[in-house]
């Protein structure tokens, strides 16, 4: 009697062990990270905006897949930085094409922030998502909202609609007695039933705020 309520006994531990694998498994497969790096023209460990700032770069950024505000993220050598009104930034693209996507999803998260700053509420850039009929759905990106300066001060706010993701530091934002930190857009899908072919990605280059992006995770329905 002994014998058979211990085998029940590892029966179910072996059970509850194996349940608990296939909901790894199902939480890992919700999340699909975009592969920026075709796209991508800025390296994490290399001084951003022309070098103005010896040591102001994202080296301190860890790489890989990383899980932040519960998502999924993968951080990439290189991110996508585009341009503004901002000279150092001059040689940046004013928008990226073709992010792959290819597949039904139910919401976009994405790490992101901008160098430099614009009025609040300014359309500083867009997302635009294209599902493969064709249509497409335009993602703004207004400072204030969505996005702050990446530089962190002791006056510095929250964005009203994102998330503050990460927070680091590098020797070039010290000199100003900041740190530094990325944010966390969530955006949902009105047609999670469609498939999405690709993600563009562009500035309005109207303000200073030059937007870069770092990793988007898409999340299946």
């Amino acid at each position: 009697m002994r014998s058979y309520s211990v085998m029940t006994a590892l029966i179910c531990v072996l059970g509850a062990t194996l349940t608990g694998v296939a909901d790894d498994k199902k939480s890992d497969k919700k999340w699909i990270c975009l592969d920026l790096q075709p796209k991508a023209n800025q390296k994490l460990k290399e001084d951003f905006h022309d070098n103005a700032f010896p040591g102001n770069n994202l080296a301190s950024l860890p790489q890989g897949e990383q899980t932040m505000e519960g998502v999924k993220f993968k951080i990439g050598e290189k991110l996508i930085q585009l341009t503004s009104t901002q000279e150092s930034v001059a040689a940046m693209p004013e928008k990226v094409e073709g992010i792959k996507v290819d597949a039904k999803i139910a919401k976009l998260h994405i790490l992101h922030a901008t160098g430099w700053s614009a009025d609040d509420g300014a359309r500083i850039g867009e997302y635009t998502v294209n599902w493969d009929d064709g249509s497409s759905a335009t993602i703004p990106i207004e400072y204030g909202k969505d996005v702050l300066d990446w530089w962190c001060t002791s006056n510095s706010g929250e964005p009203a609609r994102s998330k503050i993701a990460w927070k680091g530091d590098n020797e070039g934002a010290k000199t100003a007695n900041a740190t530094v930190r990325l944010y966390m857009t969530t955006w949902e899908n009105p047609n999670p039933d469609k498939k999405v072919k690709s993600i563009d990605y562009s500035t309005t280059k109207k303000t200073p705020a030059a937007p870069f992006c770092v990793a988007i995770t898409a999340e299946e329905k």
